[in-house]
C-alpha cells in the first residue's frame, strides 16, 4: 500500500454530530458543522505531508481549532 492510499479521509455522521476519519486510524474532533469536520480532515493530511494536498494554504489553515 502506497502513503498516500494509507491516508484516504471522509466523514461519517454519529447523531447531530459530523467526524472526520482517516484510513490511517486517525479520528478528528465531533463537529455540528461538515465544514469544520472537512477542514480537521483537511489539516490532518497536510500534517502529515500527503502530496497533492493544498490544505495548508487554503482558507481552512486560517482557521482556529476549536
Amino acid at each position: 500500500m502506497a502513503e498516500n492510499d494509507a491516508h484516504r479521509t471522509f466523514t461519517t455522521e454519529r447523531g447531530s454530530f459530523c467526524l472526520a476519519r482517516c484510513d490511517c486510524g486517525w479520528t478528528g474532533m465531533a463537529r455540528r458543522a461538515r465544514s469544520q469536520a472537512r477542514a480537521d480532515a483537511e489539516r490532518h493530511l497536510a500534517g502529515v505531508g500527503v502530496a497533492g494536498s493544498d490544505a495548508a494554504s487554503g482558507p481552512a489553515a486560517e482557521r482556529p481549532v476549536e
